[in-house]
């Protein structure tokens, strides 16, 4: 994971790299991803997910969960 030393929305120094389980909504229907590591700045709230994060939350959302089955 790469170490984001800026925030991108509002240029703070100040964020931190964390591990968390999110909860997101697809269509009304909320899931949890437990364990997802991305940065978050702790001025703003923006989060910085990385490629591996981002595959991990498709993994289990149900919007892709079509695109699964073969």
């Amino acid at each position: 994971m790469v170490q984001h030393k800026i925030c991108p929305a509002c240029g703070s120094t100040r964020i931190k790299r964390v591990r968390k389980t999110i909860t997101r909504n697809f269509r009304g229907k909320r899931y949890k991803v437990p364990g997802v590591e991305f940065h978050e700045c702790l001025k703003c709230g923006e989060t910085v997910f990385s490629p591996e994060a981002v595959a991990k939350i498709e993994a289990y959302s149900p919007a892709f969960a079509a695109s699964k089955v073969s």
